[in-house]
């Protein structure tokens, strides 16, 4: 038997965070529409756990084309142009949509939608719901998505929870829909016309992240495997606060938000060590800048006994702290520290993967019938990206890829069944493996965080790439089918790593969160030569303005 089901539609949705979510909305108008997820819709990912905000330009004196330069020069001009005048320009509309369906934002005396100041950004222009602006943002989303399966009785959005996608099908060069498994294990087959991606990210593949459980780099591994060519992998960010004391809070998300709000950071002297790094931005400079400056200052013995920095609220009067970081406030009281009272004590911590698949401002991808939208994908945010330009992105990119997969005509779906075959035999080889997946994915956290890190230089990332590749070669062990994917998961996670480190290795000079301690800086960003790294199976290198180098 070829599979134990097999499913036909028009677009199929791999990942059901802001991106899939909304990608799956607009393509349910043009056929049916399959939302696959490896967990539950609105539950398990990334966006749910945004607090920060979602940039977009709402008033007059701000502008989109101010919105752009802050951009590109957040991500030291490795952004694709046309993605950001793209994300820019629309994310005032989408936010609108979020609106339309009912989205509560904070708002302001005059009944305008509230924004706070963020990072590397000359207006306030980030949107919020208090520090829990994704939740609200999925839980408008799976409103939306619930009346859109209840007008069409269903039949318009089929929604599969709990499964894992473990390959893409193709048809030739053309992508024609996915492999995966179900939460028993079972092999299912599900054809498309067309395929987004919208996995979300992978650092979790670090030892201390933010990410979600599910941020494991799937599609990067997924569409790797398939021949898709992704870019600037290398582009990992450490956002600059990541609890550190409790140790039980160790990694949890301290957003942007708090230093929006007015949180000023502090070493163990009591200085205010942002003057030294960006006097002119202070805590609001671009997360790059606060990431090194907080890892110097922990690295020259200036931080806590705990191994972090000091991030102070405590000037703040306890009705802005109550109303504007109320998740903040109630994450930690839960660890036993009152942030009205007491400093929070922070350190960097793994974000966000600025590269992914290379995609068109239409979200396609270089495989034919193949979509990506939100962090999977590249060139958005180049070197670095701006505190709330990513749940922007979500809506911006997730509309585009829904409405472009949509529009693409019918097509013949043939299953090659040597794919199928092989994914068979892969299956196989878990369920007589020796070698713990969880023991696997913790070596492989630690070479990460130890040798990918803030600072890089090559001998550490030959060493970690080395380490990565002799992980991926482990005999992973299954015991039960119901195991099946997290082999398969912990396979994607090395294949990411890998990726991250080669990609690492070819950019040899330091922009945005790429450093390079080895490789002394010559210029600077804004005038020089802009330059994608790409790789694919068929290679890597670099690429210059005129083409690939």
């Amino acid at each position: 038997m070829l599979a134990d089901e097999v499913l036909d539609c028009h677009v199929l949705v791999i990942g059901s965070g802001g991106a899939g979510t909304r990608a799956a909305i607009e393509a349910s108008q043009y056929g049916e529409t399959v939302l696959i997820s490896k967990t539950l819709v609105g539950k398990g990912g990334c966006t749910t756990m945004a607090e920060g905000g979602f940039n977009a330009v709402l008033r007059g004196e701000d502008s989109c084309g101010i919105h752009y330069e802050d951009t590109m020069k957040g991500g030291a001009f490795l952004n694709d142009p046309e993605l950001v005048r793209v994300l820019t320009r629309e994310a005032p509309l989408r936010m609108g949509d979020l609106m339309k369906w009912g989205a509560v934002f904070d708002s302001t005396d005059s009944d305008e939608i509230a924004q706070r100041p963020f990072g590397g950004q000359r207006f306030p222009r980030t949107c919020y719901a208090g520090d829990r602006t994704g939740h609200e943002m999925m839980m408008t989303l799976v409103d939306r998505l619930g009346f859109i399966r209840l007008q069409s009785q269903g039949k318009g959005i089929t929604l599969l929870q709990e499964y894992t996608v473990i390959d893409l099908l193709k048809d030739g060069d053309r992508v024609v829909g996915a492999m995966a498994l179900d939460e028993k294990g079972s092999l299912v087959l599900i054809k498309a016309d067309s395929t987004i991606l919208a996995t979300g990210g992978g650092t979790r593949v670090y030892d201390i992240s933010t990410n979600s459980s599910s941020g494991t780099g799937d599609g990067y591994a997924i569409g790797y495997r398939a021949g898709a060519e992704l870019i600037d992998m290398e582009m990992v960010q450490f956002h600059p606060t990541g609890a550190i004391f409790p140790y039980d809070a160790r990694g949890r998300l301290v957003t942007e938000a708090v230093r929006g709000e007015g949180g000023v950071l502090l070493n163990n002297k009591g200085e205010r060590f942002m003057k030294n790094y960006d006097p002119e931005r202070m805590e609001l400079s671009t997360r790059d800048v606060v990431a090194r400056a907080i890892a110097t200052e922990i690295l020259s013995g200036r931080g806590t006994a705990n191994g972090g920095v000091y991030l102070d609220v405590t000037h703040l009067s306890r009705e802005q702290i109550e109303t504007r970081l109320p998740v903040m406030l109630e994450q930690f009281l839960a660890f036993g520290v009152d942030i009205r009272t007491t400093p929070m004590e922070v350190a960097p911590t793994a974000h966000h993967i600025m590269g992914g698949l290379r995609i068109t401002t239409e979200c396609r991808t270089t495989l034919p019938g193949l979509f990506a939208c939100g962090e999977v994908a590249g060139g958005v945010h180049g070197a670095n990206r701006l505190g709330g330009n990513a749940l922007a992105e979500t809506q911006v990119f997730g509309k585009r890829a829904g409405e472009a997969a949509g529009n693409e005509r019918k097509q013949q779906k043939r299953i090659d069944t040597a794919q199928v075959k092989r994914q068979q035999d892969r299956l196989d080889r878990f369920m007589a493996g020796t070698k713990s997946p969880s023991r696997v994915r913790m070596m492989l956290q630690q070479a990460m965080w130890e040798g990918a890190g803030i600072f890089r230089n090559a001998a550490d990332l030959n060493r970690t790439l080395a380490a990565a590749g002799v992980l991926a070669d482990k005999p992973l062990k299954a015991g039960t089918r119901r195991n099946l994917a997290e082999c398969c998961i912990v396979e994607n996670m090395c294949l990411t790593s890998s990726l991250i480190c080669r990609s690492a290795l070819v950019r040899e000079e330091s922009r945005g969160a790429h450093v390079r301690k080895d490789i002394p800086q010559t210029h600077d960003a804004a005038h020089s030569p802009f330059c994608h790294t790409f790789i694919s199976k068929k290679g890597q290198g670099i690429e210059q303005k005129g083409g690939a180098a």
